[in-house]
């Protein structure tokens, strides 16, 4: 499995083809595509590139899909003894993407969505007759009593 380590907003994610994000807040429009050039690794199913600090030419596409925010936090400051308090809220803002393109230095396509959600469909099919034939064999030995 395909993955690359990307950097934004000063903290660092572990990707790959078709997962979703929860990143620092981006200024931009919902549907837009996006492209992260701070690329640290990069790893295929053959090869690992590590880059010192980044890898020149290797980018990342992600889709962004809405712009959330985080749950309440409370902050209260109590002095004892001296009838002071403050309570205060803050909700922090998050951007969610879907990551679309892993490509490398070369310009070489790494991972898509697309390939991604083909496996998965192909994966879920053979789990869907690996319980039908559990079925089957389970109808079977009750018939059998």
């Amino acid at each position: 499995m395909s993955f690359a380590i990307i950097e934004t907003g000063g903290k660092q994610y572990k990707v790959s083809a078709s997962k979703i994000l929860e990143i620092e807040k981006i200024d931009a429009e919902v549907g837009k595509t996006l492209k992260f050039k701070n690329v640290l690794l990069l790893n295929d199913d053959k090869n690992t590139e590590v880059g010192s600090p980044n890898i020149q030419g290797a980018s990342v596409e992600a889709k962004l899909l809405e712009n959330v925010k985080d749950r309440t936090v409370l902050v209260f400051h109590k002095r004892r003894r001296k009838h002071s308090r403050k309570k205060n809220g803050h909700r922090q803002r998050h951007s969610k993407i879907q990551i679309t393109k892993i490509l490398s230095k070369e310009g070489k396509l790494i991972a898509s969505a697309e390939n991604a959600t083909a496996k998965t469909k192909v994966k879920a099919k053979a789990t869907e007759t690996k319980t039908k034939v559990n079925e089957k064999l389970v109808t079977k030995k009750v018939l059998k009593k």
